[in-house]
């Protein structure tokens, strides 16, 4: 018989009434009545019906009755009308089926460990090690597809703004700030090392100097970190770099591509220009350069009002230069003590020793454990100035600023989900701007940049650099969706002085910045046009849009919480035989 499909699983309409047609596919049921069987056939593009009966011969009968799920076979048949009342709303195709006169097997499976059409999702590791399988799931379907459809629809966006797609090298140089890079032993130069890219960062700057003028590239990357659900150790980049361009030039094409993207793969208008907040407004509002826009619930500094409390907890804090912020969780002032402890383990399990409360029941009544350090008056004030409604919870949390901020940005996205605050469905993108240049490593102490080395001060030249290093603002910008960072960019440093100048703060003395950068610091002195970029994670921007809090969800063959390779097993060991050829020696640590 004739192997040659003619036509997908998901393609049959009543149209094709009477025509003879080949299918190819994945056994997805099979049912038995009587003289006749019933096997779905599956493909990615949907279901086909097809019957099998006497009409064909017994043989080819029997042999259909001996299918079982998940066989790779071939189906030849005549299209037919099904019998009013036995139609199928639900698929494509569920108007015709599939009168079969002839049936071939292209493969045989082993025991299935889950069924495939099964609405009850397998456990994750079982799915990460058959994932194979797991790719036959309409979810990873769906996933794969929306996936190639961002891609295709963010490359005809940049072709048609006139950007080039360049790939840049997957083999380069370890850095000093590349503490994460994954290291590749070189047989040919032994005892040296390439580093895999955490980014083209220095490529795509190179390119601007090299005349590209517009450069994009779906770059894979790679960073050697702690696995976490919008982590893995590698993982895709959509990449953006534009000479003689500005913040202004970079946000508003990227709105133009959002705005194309969600309009051809999700049928969403998005509303554009977005919303643009300064870093500083968003920490002091939402404890994050993070927030998520889709519910209020602001942040609430307390320093002032609470300088000269007897509460110690607080008065400690505040003397040693800490914070006291506060939130209001809506409505909870009738949960259980056992229910706001959940709340306290939010804050806790984010590294504050604990956090206060107090049930704001009336202007006049206020209960909780450090009510008897306040009186109703002064709890009534902190109620205020954290815009509260009776019947809240008031919570506090006293640390250091960074781990105070952390508790109440934490708290704030729990109570969100926890209280239905927001509408899940919903896309709410916000630009964070003006973030400064540099930021204090206490544990190292000495600075570090905020985002990289090769953002630009404002304003960019040496002079910037005069005043205290904290409060210098850059060229940067990250774009957050529903509280996630979907994208981060900057303007870039231009001149080789200001290059310099960077690496000096962060002390990184001569001899290693000749040694790392000195190619990067001698091309800027070519000639070097000022220019911009940014970068979106695009398995992060894929599994929004699909819902999943997970980026495995959105990876063909992703690495478990691990950083495994479920079904290969990697990273495995290798043969001493290889070990001694690249001049590598294990310690037994």
């Amino acid at each position: 018989m004739e192997t040659k499909r003619t036509h997908t699983c998901g393609e049959l309409k009543k149209s094709n009434e009477g025509e003879r047609v080949v299918l190819n596919g994945w056994v997805d049921s099979v049912r038995t009545y009587g003289s006749l069987q019933f096997v779905d056939l599956r493909d990615r593009y949907g279901i086909t019906q097809t019957v099998f009966d006497e009409s064909g011969g017994s043989d080819l009968l029997n042999r259909a009755k001996g299918l079982h799920l998940e066989y790779c076979v071939c189906i030849s048949g005549t299209v037919r009308t099904r019998p009013e009342g036995q139609r199928n709303s639900e698929r494509s195709t569920g108007d015709i089926e599939v009168l079969a006169d002839g049936l071939k097997v292209f493969s045989r499976t082993r025991s299935q460990p889950f069924v495939i059409g099964d609405p009850e999702e397998p456990g994750e590791e079982t799915r990460l090690k058959y994932r194979f399988l797991d790719l036959r799931r309409e979810p990873m379907q769906k996933a794969m597809r929306v996936r190639s459809e961002v891609t295709h629809s963010i490359r005809s966006f940049m072709e048609g703004e006139g950007f080039w797609d360049i790939e840049t090298p997957a083999l380069g140089r370890s850095t000093p700030e590349g503490a994460r890079d994954y290291l590749v032993p070189s047989r040919v130069n032994r005892g040296k090392f390439y580093a895999l890219p955490q980014s083209p960062q220095q490529y795509k700057q190179l390119l601007m100097v090299g005349g590209v003028d517009k450069y994009y590239q779906i770059a894979r990357c790679f960073r050697d970190e702690d696995p976490r659900a919008d982590r893995q150790p590698e993982f895709t980049q959509f990449d953006v770099e534009m000479s003689f361009a500005d913040r202004e030039d970079v946000l508003s094409m990227s709105e133009r591509l959002l705005k194309r993207v969600f309009s051809e793969v999700m049928g969403i208008e998005l509303s554009t220009p977005f919303p643009r907040m300064s870093h500083a407004q968003a920490v002091e509002k939402y404890a994050s350069d993070k927030p998520d826009l889709r519910f209020g619930l602001e942040v609430t500094t307390l320093d002032e009002l609470l300088r000269g409390t007897d509460f110690k907890v607080f008065k400690n804090v505040l003397q040693g230069g800490g914070t006291v912020r506060a939130l209001a969780a809506p409505g909870a002032a009738e949960w259980s003590r056992k229910q706001i402890k959940e709340l306290e383990t939010v804050c806790t399990s984010s590294g504050a020793k604990g956090m206060a409360w107090l049930k704001y029941i009336s202007d006049e009544e206020f209960t909780g454990p450090i009510l008897k350090f306040f009186s109703a008056g002064k709890a009534l004030e902190m109620a205020k100035a954290m815009n509260a409604n009776q019947g809240d919870v008031l919570c506090f949390v006293a640390d250091k600023k960074q781990t105070a901020n952390a508790c109440m940005h934490n708290l704030r996205n729990y109570i969100g989900r926890t209280f239905n605050l927001y509408d899940r469905e919903e896309f709410h993108f916000l630009w964070i701007v003006d973030f400064p240049l540099f930021k204090w490593n206490e544990d190292e102490g000495r600075y570090d940049s905020e985002h990289h080395p090769f953002t630009a001060p404002i304003p960019q030249d040496v002079a910037a650099f005069e005043q205290d290093k904290e409060l210098i603002p850059s060229a940067s910008y990250d774009l957050v969706m529903n509280g996630l960072e979907l994208a981060s960019g900057s303007q870039r440093i231009h001149e080789p002085e200001v290059q310099s100048k960077v690496f000096e703060v962060l002390k990184l003395d001569e001899e290693t910045v000749r040694e790392r950068f000195g190619f990067f610091i001698d091309a800027l002195s070519y000639g070097t046009p000022p220019h911009a970029g940014i970068a979106f994670g695009l398995d992060r921007f894929v599994g929004l849009c699909l819902g999943h809090e997970s980026i495995r969800e959105v990876i063909a063959f992703p690495k478990n919480t691990r950083g495994i390779d479920m079904m290969n097993g990697a990273p495995g060991t290798v043969d001493r035989e290889q070990l001694d050829e690249l001049g590598i020696e294990l310690s037994e640590d």
